[in-house]
């Protein structure tokens, strides 16, 4: 198997008060926590730049203020003020200062067990740069890394771990946030979304629900996947298969009547789509729950 080498060249031109600190994380850190590799706080001018490539780590660069540049994977985007990029290091990039005055930014590089989860998950509908609503939280928050790092507290690395799931869940709510309102969701896949969850127990087609909103099948279920992320039919079991928990938890029905009630209709076909989705069968998740 060929392996690909790691690939770096920088202009190190920042100011005299910048900050980088290279840390070396302890073996329970790299087992169980979300550790630090580098951060810091960088006031750079031009020529300043980093290009890296098949790196095993993750960057979040956060401007302060002042402009920036990043070319990632063969698309180049602008880094301004309020900006936020989340990258995977083992991609081929390169961040620099451009020519008209300063780009201030604090950075982190950090790695962990799920940390390539976070990042496809942050990349599930595309790279993009997100420009953060709550500028504070994020610029506090890695000012709050550097600082633990710097004073070498006993408990820097469970609190930088911390720190650190704070703010990948606060970039993952606000990329969701601005994904909601940037989409406007048509009124034929939100009146499909509403008829299935008033008639997911009758016996529903897509060219039935397509019927009910006026539209071809096949288009129906292209905007459907595209505004919502899942397929029409994983949408109704999805109603269905909730709705069975709540009867499994709460009535005395038997699998085989929760099968037709719910709309199922099959009970081989009902159990299989339950042990897919929770790991276990509907008569083991009643037993769980009843105890």
């Amino acid at each position: 198997m060929k392996i690909s080498k790691y690939h770096e060249s920088l202009n190190m031109t920042w100011s005299a008060d910048s900050v980088r600190l290279i840390l070396t994380p302890s073996q329970t850190a790299k087992l169980i926590y979300y550790y630090v590799q580098e951060t810091g706080y960088f006031k750079t001018t031009y020529p300043y730049f980093t290009e890296r490539a098949n790196l095993n780590s993750f960057l979040i660069i956060y401007t302060i203020a002042g402009k920036g540049l990043l070319k990632y994977e063969n698309t180049a985007y602008s880094l301004t003020e309020g900006s936020c990029m989340f990258i995977n290091c083992m991609n081929s990039h390169r961040y620099e200062a451009v020519r008209e005055g300063e780009w201030e930014f604090l950075w982190l590089h950090f790695n962990g067990n799920n940390a390539l989860g976070y990042y496809e998950e942050y990349v599930k509908e595309g790279f993009t740069i997100m420009e953060i609503q709550d500028k504070f939280l994020v610029e506090s928050t890695l000012r709050r890394i550097i600082s633990v790092n710097q004073k070498k507290l006993a408990s820097a690395e469970i609190l930088t771990s911390n720190l650190i799931v704070n703010l990948l869940t606060e970039i993952l709510i606000q990329k969701n946030s601005h994904n909601a309102v940037s989409i406007l969701v048509p009124e034929h896949v939100k009146e499909t979304m509403k008829y299935i969850d008033k008639n997911f127990t009758e016996s529903l087609s897509l060219e039935k629900l397509a019927a009910k909103v006026n539209i071809s099948k096949f288009y129906l279920a292209k905007e459907f996947k595209y505004h919502t992320g899942i397929t029409v039919n994983e949408y109704l079991i999805s109603a269905r298969l909730s709705y069975a928990k709540e009867l499994l938890k709460y009535s005395d029905y038997t699998i085989n009547e929760i099968t037709f009630i719910t709309g199922m209709n099959h009970v081989s076909h009902f159990i299989r789509l339950f042990k897919d989705r929770e790991n276990m069968t509907p008569l083991q998740f009643r037993k769980e729950w009843k105890g």
